[in-house]
């Protein structure tokens, strides 16, 4: 393959411009708030799992807390009519007296019915803290990973921006080779990540590996517009001023 020394000068431009470009791609692969978005998201569904565990305590509670205040009212209601037929003296003295028994089991069965409702209320305000708790982690955590997913789309944004205008670049200088040079070099970059590189002090600048004797002469006596590769790594050698032939 033959290309003049400009044309193949214009190699190390493009390589420039390559590897500027597989900088930006790997800026937006590694952006550090990528790792803490993963790990964040993957934290999302065991804090809303938390929440709707706790909020479901909660409405057990809530019935429960219902059912032990009519349980107590019930009773209550029971003993307001009993004391008032006490208090009306209407009946029989043992029908009385049966009243008043009556009267001190329910007050000693409210009594009890209160400390249970007392209890769950107790239970209830601890696992309405837990639920409000849940609550507050999960909506923090989401404003977090709002904020890192905002930061990076900015970022990646601006990496893109950037990467256009580089890439922009490349086709300019692309257009200056050859097809059969430009697909040599795109065939070579795909299998070493790059496509060229300058022969520098006698060492290829690609492998940095020095260049042996044999081909040392070989490259000395070929012609300017000979298209040289590398016989380690196969990059295609651009000969400059500081090669050291």
């Amino acid at each position: 393959m033959k290309a003049s020394p400009e044309m193949q000068a214009r190699l190390l431009e493009l390589l420039a411009i390559d590897t500027r470009l597989d900088q930006l791609d790997h800026r937006v692969r590694s952006l550090p708030e990528l790792t803490d978005i993963r790990r964040m998201e993957a934290e999302s569904a065991d804090l809303e799992a938390e929440v709707v565990r706790t909020e479901t305590l909660v409405g057990d509670l809530q019935r429960e807390v219902a059912k032990a205040e009519a349980a107590v009212q019930q009773v209550r209601d029971r003993a307001a009519r009993d004391q008032s037929r006490l208090d009306a003296g209407t009946g029989t003295a043992k029908s009385l007296q049966g009243l008043q028994h009556e009267l001190e089991s329910l007050a000693r069965r409210q009594s009890v019915l209160e400390d249970e409702e007392l209890e769950v209320m107790e239970r209830l305000e601890q696992a309405q803290q837990a639920a409000d708790t849940a609550a507050r982690v999960r909506d923090e955590h989401a404003a977090r990973l709002n904020e890192l997913r905002a930061a990076r789309d900015e970022k990646t944004a601006q990496t893109t921006a950037e990467r256009t205008e580089v890439a922009g670049g490349r086709d300019a200088v692309a257009q200056d080779l050859s097809g059969e040079l430009l697909a040599l070099y795109d065939r070579v970059r795909a299998h070493s990540g790059s496509g060229a590189a300058a022969l520098v002090q006698r060492r290829c600048d690609g492998c940095r590996l020095d260049i042996n004797a044999v081909d040392l002469s070989r490259i000395r006596s070929a012609p300017e517009d000979e298209v040289l590769r590398c016989e380690e790594c196969g990059r295609i050698l651009v000969r400059t001023p500081e090669s050291g032939l």
